[in-house]
């Protein structure tokens, strides 16, 4: 959700190209009722409607607009875009952070939630060891960690095979964001799929397993506080 390029120079003025693919990949309605789907699998309809929730690597806020959509209204939301942070039109508090050091106190909060931001993160596994840190130490002893980030499978393999065509891109303008996304964060994006137990071995250091699901292309991930 959030944008990978920023990690590298997040003082930079020049607009993302990034960003921009970001953008156009879907609608915010679009992408509100995927994430209302996704939250709603993942056990999110039966979560206290108090709990007071993060969503780390928020970019553009939909992602908060679901969990409102769903009842929750103690929400936050943390990303390093000040221009992504800057379109959030939701009720929620919304940051500018780097989420390897939270600007939360200790056990406060019952679930932080990332979709799609930890494999922007430059160095593995030193970064992801600090905001895996970050989230056990924000957390309340039985808190939440929700992890949703993409996964090499077949499906994953097929996707990019596809938006790597040129033809199928000319036609849909999705698969060309997908590409263009997909080039700019090459670096750190590769580094994520190409070490599954590595990333897998740092967030079971941090938290015990309630829920693991491999599909689609994605990891789903609950987990509670070590």
């Amino acid at each position: 959700m959030n944008t990978g390029p920023e990690y590298a120079n997040s003082a930079s003025e020049v607009v993302d190209p990034w960003e921009q693919a970001y953008l156009r990949f879907e609608t915010p309605e679009q992408e509100i009722r995927k994430f209302v789907k996704r939250l709603q699998r993942l056990g999110a309809d039966k979560w206290p409607h108090d709990a007071e929730i993060v969503e780390l690597f928020c970019g553009r806020g939909n992602g908060l607009c679901a969990l409102d959509r769903l009842g929750f209204k103690n929400l936050e939301g943390v990303d390093l875009s000040p221009r992504l942070v800057a379109q959030y039109r939701g009720k929620a508090k919304c940051l500018v952070g780097d989420c390897r050091e939270l600007p939360f106190p200790s056990q406060s909060k019952d679930a932080l939630i990332v979709q799609g931001g930890l494999h922007h993160l430059p160095s593995l596994p030193s970064d992801l060891d600090r905001t895996l840190t970050e989230m056990r130490r924000v957390l309340r002893k039985n808190g939440k960690a929700i992890i949703v980030e993409p996964w090499r499978t077949p499906f994953l393999r097929f996707a990019h095979l596809v938006s790597d065509n040129k033809l199928a891109r000319r036609f849909s303008n999705k698969l060309d964001a997908l590409a263009v996304m997909t080039e700019h964060e090459i670096r750190t994006y590769e580094q994520w799929l190409s070490q599954p137990e590595l990333v897998l071995g740092v967030v079971r250091k941090h938290f015990v397993p309630v829920r693991q699901m491999i599909g689609w292309g994605k990891l789903f991930f609950i987990g509670e506080p070590r």
